[in-house]
């Protein structure tokens, strides 16, 4: 998957960088991460475990100086300032009304994007988000901001399934240029199943990897229900009466998804920050009874096999690490797009 080098060295900074899913696809796709920001200790952890030449500054971003920034860059150009705000919240924007969603303080943190955006002056930008955030006021004026910069910016909420993840995740991904007029990328539409990237994995106690070792362990009762669920996409829906708790047999109640399995032939259902868990999704091994291990979740995101994790955390850590994180191939394709479209405009101005 990876691009072969580019002649010209393409310089890029990652915000809200996580665990580094972007940095991932952006190296993949011919692009230096010069500088990451990220807050949290053990993503931080995590990031640098897989990309050591990375600059990384752990702070929050508010308090991050452009100058700060400028000084690890040097003269060097920034051909691209990529990032992924929080999106916990905007999770609600759908179902609060506006005044109460704007009081999560994470919903200011689009705008210490913007903030960036205006004093770094990057070639071009890419900001990715959860679908409900193209509706929000906020993010309204951040694109008319942009616009107003000469980014021309363009957004559409786009399923990772259909850039070659083998997993459904909806994300809103906006990018912009001040090299000219730039749009998304077409979908490959090459599809990715759960078995091809699972299916050929040796049992967990068997790995010698030792994240795939990690296997949740349940109760009497649920490892009950998880070995009557059936094979290959089954769920609690499928279950015997009494093995149906209450509050699910009640009419027009959801969580369909919760404890059931993942189907070999189809895609993953979205890995979230619960992907560790069965009665967060559907998130059961299709065969084994057992729940996905974490490296099952990040293959499924599309994390190289070889990727770390740090091993001395809670596995809810770990969950929320993998589910939280921008799946590299998408952060690949969408990368590829922007290096072509820098590519070009340099070389055509060398030879103008």
């Amino acid at each position: 998957m990876n691009r072969k080098k580019n002649p010209q060295k393409l310089n890029a900074i990652d915000l809200f960088a996580g665990c580094g899913g972007l940095t991932t696809g952006l190296h993949q796709a011919g692009f230096i991460t010069k500088v990451a920001v990220e807050l949290e200790p053990i993503a931080v952890k995590a990031f640098k475990l897989n990309h050591p030449e990375t600059h990384i500054i752990q702070s929050d971003i508010r308090k991050i100086k452009a100058a700060e920034i400028k000084k690890i860059l040097g003269k060097e150009k920034l051909h691209l300032l990529a990032g992924c705000p929080p999106c916990q919240g905007f999770s609600s924007v759908r179902r609060l009304n506006k005044n109460k969603s704007a009081r999560d303080k994470r919903n200011n943190l689009v705008f210490e994007y913007l903030r960036l955006v205006k004093e770094l002056k990057p070639l071009t930008i890419m900001m990715e988000n959860v679908p409900g955030l193209k509706d929000y006021y906020l993010f309204k004026e951040v694109v008319k901001e942009l616009s107003e910069l000469g980014y021309n910016p363009k957004f559409e909420v786009l399923n990772v399934k259909d850039f070659g993840v083998p997993q459904s995740r909806r994300r809103l991904v906006l990018v912009g240029s001040i090299l000219g007029k730039i749009e998304l990328p077409n979908a490959t539409n090459k599809k990715v199943s759960v078995r091809d990237v699972l299916f050929n994995l040796e049992k967990p106690r068997h790995s010698k990897d030792k994240l795939h070792r990690i296997v949740a362990k349940h109760s009497i009762k649920i490892m009950e229900r998880i070995k009557l669920t059936p094979k290959n996409g089954g769920s609690w829906k499928d279950l015997p009466s009494k093995y149906i708790l209450k509050c699910h047999k009640k009419s027009g109640v959801g969580f369909n998804d919760i404890y059931g399995r993942l189907r070999w032939d189809d895609y993953s259902t979205t890995i979230t920050g619960g992907c560790l868990n069965p009665s967060k999704g559907r998130f059961l091994h299709p065969a084994q009874n057992r729940v996905i291990t974490p490296r099952e979740a990040a293959l499924l995101q599309s994390f190289p096999k070889s990727y770390k994790f740090p091993l001395d955390i809670s596995k809810d850590a770990l969950a929320l690490l993998i589910g939280n994180a921008l799946p590299p191939k998408f952060s690949f394709y969408q990368s590829s797009h922007l290096a072509d479209h820098i590519l070009r405009h340099i070389n055509f101005n060398k030879k103008g």
